[in-house]
């Protein structure tokens, strides 16, 4: 399963969902899902968004996770 690293990044960088909600100005709700790996999609701005404020590339962001299998967060 394909999944989403940027809970880890806000971690490392010691930030918070609130502070990265207000740097992407996308709705609480979507974040959230976004975050929880509840998708189906992220819009390539976004993704990109996420690697400026983080600092990284989509590969550091997005991680296959072959022990989870898909639908089982």
């Amino acid at each position: 399963m394909l999944r989403l690293a940027a809970l880890e990044k806000l971690q490392e960088i010691g930030k918070t969902k609130y502070w990265l909600n207000k740097q992407l100005g996308m709705s609480g709700q979507n974040l959230n899902r976004m975050l929880n790996n509840e998708t189906k999609s992220i819009r390539y701005e976004v993704l990109e968004s996420l690697c400026v404020i983080f600092g990284c590339t989509p590969n550091d962001l997005l991680v296959f996770d072959e022990d989870q299998p898909e639908g089982n967060q």
